[in-house]
Formats: structure tokens, sequence, C-alpha cells
């Protein structure tokens, strides 16, 4: 035997730490049911009793327009056409337009809902509804502005790749409550899947145990889940039953921990072959509750997800993220007339629905819904062959509800153009830390060791936004 192929085999067959054991961890989404606090998936306690103990992220991939969606401003159609004071622009960056763009009046009309008093525009007549039960953020600010970078900040807290997202973060801080579907699902809906695809669901260099797992449309929502072709009437269980028997003997024989990782791999496998169609097939959904949300039954939407969201959270599943693309309204073919007028049409109904039925339920108080995106649009217009707005990263709103936010509540405000805030700014990391504290868990505490230091979601920024926790 050459000398060199025998101690290649003797690394990878009997070094725990090797590089196979690196790349196996990747298996495992469960390895044992969720009562069971040695395992990484098992439900478990945060740093503190939390009042939310799932999360539902509608995130609106693009950038929705603040100004034409949330906040209304008659200054800003005051002063159409004009060029935007120095003082706004100096120093700054932009996406596409240039610091001399002209402010960009809004046609939209308002009104303001509920005892709170919120402002909101013609194109959400659903949200109008919800209003007393969402606390309003209107004085977020993010630093990139650039869409896959600004998305990658706002689900991991850094703009490069590789850092684990909030999901994976929190299914490793608490785990999950169930044993027979992943701890983190990923939805998406829209033209296309957002821009940085599955870094902005990644474990990055957590145990990818705690990734994002995507659902796909269709029968067979999950890749490689189904018996292939001709191996339909084989009995799964005694298929599960031989490689865990065969992966046994080899575990025994070498001790290398990822094969038992690859034995709880197949088991959690199996438990899902009979758990994901049933949670897929929302035709058992009453009449009520379809109409509610909107859903056409065999038609793949947003409402469908986020019908899909409220039934994964009711049979445990911690992090639930539905991405809608095509928010970037620049203009152009995305522009802020029919275009924006039909993407709301898609949220906004389900959207609120999301809120009716969680509360009906009994089930918001425990679930916290995020609505929002990676930043919000300019004051100023970009003209392409219609007008937009570009990329604004200094004021935008997104809302929060349920698990352990007040309801009813308007946090921040901008100025009399909406391109600062000036009361109560929310940054990303400071939304991050708070999504955490919901959920029990200290964000300056929830940390990992990477390449020699502790790394954590909010890196080294963020402070919990406690006024608008319940």
């Amino acid at each position: 035997m050459n000398p060199l192929e025998a101690t290649r085999r003797h690394f990878f067959q009997n070094c725990s730490i090797g590089l196979g054991a690196t790349a196996l961890s990747t298996l495992l989404h469960r390895d044992t049911h969720a009562g069971d606090t040695k395992t990484p998936l098992a439900s478990r306690r945060g740093h503190f009793a939390g009042k939310a103990k799932a999360v539902i992220f509608l995130f609106m991939a693009g950038g929705p327009s603040q100004l034409e969606l949330f906040s209304d401003k008659p200054e800003l159609n005051k002063l159409h056409g004009q060029k935007v004071p120095e003082v706004f622009t100096k120093g700054k960056r932009f996406a596409f337009i240039k610091n001399d763009a002209q402010i960009l009046g809004c046609s939209r009309k308002y009104k303001k809902y509920g005892e709170c008093g919120m402002e909101i525009s013609e194109l959400l007549p659903h949200h109008a509804e919800i209003v007393d039960e969402v606390c309003w953020l209107r004085g977020m600010k993010t630093d990139v502005f650039n869409h896959g970078p600004a998305k990658v900040f706002v689900n991991t807290g850094s703009p490069q790749f590789g850092r684990p997202s909030m999901g994976a973060w929190i299914t490793y801080g608490i785990g999950s409550e169930t044993d027979s579907l992943p701890g983190f699902v990923v939805l998406q809906s829209g033209p296309r899947g957002p821009r940085g695809g599955a870094a902005l669901y990644s474990s990055g260099f957590l145990p990818t145990t705690f990734q994002g797992v995507p659902f796909l449309r269709g029968e067979n929502p999950i890749l490689d889940l189904k018996p292939p072709k001709g191996f339909e009437e084989t009995n799964p269980r005694e298929f599960v039953d031989t490689i865990r028997d065969l992966n046994q003997m080899r575990f025994d024989r070498v001790g290398d921990p990822e094969i038992q990782t690859r034995i709880a791999s197949y088991e959690m496998a199996y438990r899902m072959q009979s758990a994901a169609p049933a949670l897929m097939d929302i035709s058992k959904e009453d009449k009520k509750t379809l109409e509610l949300y909107g859903v056409e039954l065999g038609k793949p939407s947003f409402a469908a997800n986020c019908l899909l969201a409220r039934r994964l959270v009711e049979r445990g599943v911690r992090f639930v993220q539905l991405y809608h693309t095509d928010w970037d309204h620049h203009g152009g073919n995305l522009d802020l007339g029919k275009s924006l007028e039909n993407i709301t049409k898609e949220v906004d109904r389900p959207s609120a629905a999301l809120i009716k039925d969680l509360k009906r339920l009994g089930m918001l108080d425990s679930t916290l819904v995020i609505w929002g995106g990676e930043f919000g649009r300019t004051p100023m217009g970009e003209a392409r062959e219609t007008t937009g707005r570009d990329h604004h990263i200094d004021a935008y709103t997104m809302w929060l509800a349920g698990g352990g936010i007040k309801k009813g509540i308007i946090y921040g405000a901008t100025d009399e153009i909406g391109y600062n805030v000036t009361e109560k700014p929310v940054h990303v990391h400071d939304l991050q830390a708070t999504i955490l504290h919901c959920l029990g868990l200290d964000h300056e505490k929830l940390t990992f060791k990477f390449q020699g230091r502790q790394y954590r979601l909010t890196d080294v920024h963020g402070t919990v936004v406690k006024e608008i926790l319940a």
C-alpha cells in the first residue's frame, strides 16, 4: 500500500475532528425528540424567560417605499421638483441618483387609523385594520445601500457573506419545538429569489444543523424527501433501520461522532416524510380562513406562504422567513405606479390576515411577526422611463407585532421630507437585539467562538429597544 494513501485513509477514518467530521455536520436537523436537551435542536430555555416562542419574518426584498406606504409628508409634496438642499446630501452616497436629484412628491392618499393614529396609504387598506395590533418603527436606519449586502446585513449582522443568519442564531440558542420538521424554514414568493441567495439563511460558521431549509413550490416542497422512482413500495422504516445499523457498526469501529449525525439525519428525513405532506396540504383549512388570507388553492403565492407560516409555527417550528421580491421601485418597469400597486395587493391582505389569524387562535402573544425590507426609498426621485425612488438607508419604516412587543404604538419620527430620523432611531443591530430579547436571548451572551474570537449576531453593536417591549 502506498504510505501516503495509508496516512490519508487513517486521517479520514480515525481523526474525529478531521475534515470529514467538519463537513458531515451539515446533515443533522435533529437527532432526537425536543425534550432531550443534549441534542442541538432540542427546545431549551434561553438566558431568561422570553415572551415569544417563534418568529415569522415577512421580508419585503428590494426595499418598500415608506413614503408611499407609511409616512405622509405634505411638505414633500410642496417641494416637489425642487433640488434637495445640500445639507441633506453632503458626504452621502446613493446607489444611482446624484446629489442634485430633485425632490419627488407622493401621489398616494393617506388617512389615520386606529387609536394610535397611524398613517396608512390607500395602497394598504388591510393594514389599516391591524394598526392597533402593531408597533410601527418609523425611525429605522441601516448601514448598507446595495441590495445583496444590505439583505445579508439585516439577516446576519454583517454585510459580508459567511456569518450565521438570525434564524440560525435563534435555533442555536433555544432549539426548536418540533422533531419532525426543521427548526428554521424559508418560504419564497415573487418572480425570483432574493439577492444574496442562500447566504440570507445560512448557518455560517455555526453547525449547519441550524441553517434555514427552503421549502419549494409544488407537491414536493423538500428535495430528495420522497423515495426515488421504483422504490415507492419499499418499507421506509426498514430502510432507515438498516442504514442505522450499518452506520452504528461503523461508529463502534472508528468512533467518529459525525456518523451519529448521519444516523440522526435519516431519522429526521423519515419523520418528515409523513409530517411535510400534511403540513403543505392547506386544502383542509376551512373556507373562511382561505378567504381571510386570499389563498387560491393550487396557486403558489405570498398569501399561501403566510398561511403555511402559521401552520409551521403551530407545529413547533421556531423561525419562519418569507421572502417576497420585486420591491425595488427605481422607475422603468418597476415604478411607483402600477408596479407598486400590484405588489402591495399581493402582500397587504395576507400580511394583515396573519396577524388576525394568530390572534384568533391565541398564538399572537407567543409569535413575533416582523414586516420590512433591507432599507427604504429616497425622498428624491430617480428618473428612468418613469420616475421612482433610489435606496435610502437613513430613515424608513418596519413593523413588529405579537410576542413581547407593545401593540398600537408609533415609535420614531422623521423630518418633514422623510430624509432623516428626528426621534427615537432604531438601527438594524438594535432591531436584532430586540428580537433576540423577545425570545429570551441576551444578544451579548449568545456567542460562538470562531477563528479565535467570540462572534454574535449584533457583532459589537446593538441595544435592546426597551420602550417597545410589552
